[in-house]
């Protein structure tokens, strides 16, 4: 994957994520709406992530508009995103960046 061809606008928005981002991106690896990315990100985060309402359709609005996500659908009324190869890129780099901080915090122990 061509993670370094990443737009420095880009880059400069999205990295370092903040988690309600990483966990939209994360989630939206398979195509999902709203309500299903927020109950998804509090089980994976065993509840300690709740993204609100607001925080959420602003974000997909964003990452929409930047072409992170893109609109899949529409199913009973929810809207169903799905991530694109930009904001799969995106999460790459964003998971190399965690990888790295970790390694880093194993090695200073």
């Amino acid at each position: 994957m061509e993670v370094d061809r990443v737009d420095s606008h880009i880059r400069k928005v999205y990295v370092p994520m903040t988690e309600t981002g990483f966990y939209i991106l994360l989630c939206l690896r398979e195509e999902a709406h709203g309500y299903s990315i927020v109950k998804n990100t509090e089980k994976l985060t065993k509840g300690e992530i709740k993204i609100s309402p607001g925080t959420l359709y602003g974000s997909l609005c964003k990452m929409e508009k930047d072409g992170l996500i893109r609109f899949v659908r529409e199913e009973e009324n929810r809207k169903l995103y799905r991530i694109t190869e930009l904001g799969t890129q995106v999460l790459d780099l964003e998971m190399r960046r965690i990888e790295r901080l970790y390694q880093n915090m194993l090695e200073a122990r």
